[in-house]
C-alpha cells in the first residue's frame, strides 16, 4: 500500500505525463484545478473514514465552489488519478476509481439508485473517460477502458474495450481489430452510425443498379 506522500507524488507526475500543456511539476501544483481537487480529496476522504461529522461535506463543498470539480468525500480514488480541465465533474460517495485513471471536464459518475448501498460505478485501472461521459450506477468499467466524449454508461464494459454512444456500447474489444495507439485516447474512437450508413449507402446503390437493369424489360410492348 502506497504512502500519503507516494500517492501525492504519483498524483502530480500523472499531468506532467498526460498533458502535453502541462509545463513542469511546478505548473501543475500552482495551476491545475483537478491536482487541487484531488490533492483536497484524498485529506477530506481521510476525515470521511475516520467519521467526523459534517466536517467532510463542508470541506468539499468549498473545494467544488473553488475548482469546479465536486467529489463527494466518500468516494475511494486510486493514486495517479487525472483529471483534465475539470469543470462540472462530479464523482459520487460510492465510487471507486483505480490508479493512473484519467477523466475530462464534464464528466459524471453518478447513481441510479435511491437506497443507501454501492450505487456509484467503479472503474478498474487506466480507464479514459471522455468529455461529457456519464458512467452511471452500480457498474464495473474493466481495465485499459476507454469511453468516448458524451457516451453514456449504463451496463459493465469488459477490460480492454472501447464504448461509444447513447447507451454506450462496446465497439472495440479483445480479438478484434484495433485503430493505432493514440496520445489522446478519448478522441481515438471509431464511428459506427458512419460505418452502418456507408454500409446502407452501398446496399441502396447496388439496388439501384438492379433496377436500372430491370426496367428495361419492364418497358418492353407485347407483341401484336
Amino acid at each position: 500500500m502506497r504512502s500519503a506522500f507516494e500517492t501525492f507524488l504519483a498524483d502530480l507526475r500523472a499531468p506532467v505525463a498526460r498533458d502535453p500543456a502541462a509545463e513542469g511539476w511546478l505548473d501543475v501544483l500552482l495551476s491545475y484545478p483537478g491536482f487541487h481537487a484531488i490533492t483536497a480529496h484524498r485529506a477530506i476522504h481521510a476525515l470521511w473514514l475516520r467519521r467526523v461529522p459534517l466536517l467532510p461535506r463542508l470541506l468539499s463543498e468549498i473545494v467544488h465552489r473553488v475548482t469546479g470539480i465536486d467529489i463527494h468525500p466518500g468516494a475511494t480514488i486510486g493514486p495517479g488519478f487525472f483529471i483534465d480541465h475539470g469543470t462540472g465533474v462530479v464523482i459520487g460517495g460510492t465510487a471507486i476509481v483505480g490508479a493512473d485513471v484519467t477523466i475530462y471536464q464534464g464528466v459524471t459518475l453518478g447513481g441510479t439508485s435511491l437506497q443507501r448501498k454501492k450505487r456509484h460505478p467503479t472503474l478498474c485501472d487506466n480507464v479514459v473517460v471522455g468529455s461529457g461521459a456519464a458512467v452511471l450506477g452500480d457498474i464495473t468499467i474493466g481495465e485499459n477502458v476507454k469511453i468516448g466524449a458524451n457516451s453514456v454508461v449504463v451496463k459493465d464494459v469488459p477490460p480492454n474495450s472501447t464504448v461509444v454512444g447513447i447507451p454506450g456500447r462496446v465497439v472495440l474489444q479483445d480479438g478484434r481489430p484495433i485503430a493505432p495507439p493514440s496520445p489522446r485516447l478519448h478522441a481515438d474512437l471509431p464511428d459506427p452510425e458512419a460505418t452502418e450508413i456507408a454500409e446502407l449507402r452501398a446496399r441502396i446503390a447496388a439496388l439501384e443498379a438492379r433496377v436500372a437493369e430491370l426496367a428495361p424489360r419492364n418497358d418492353v410492348s407485347p407483341a401484336l
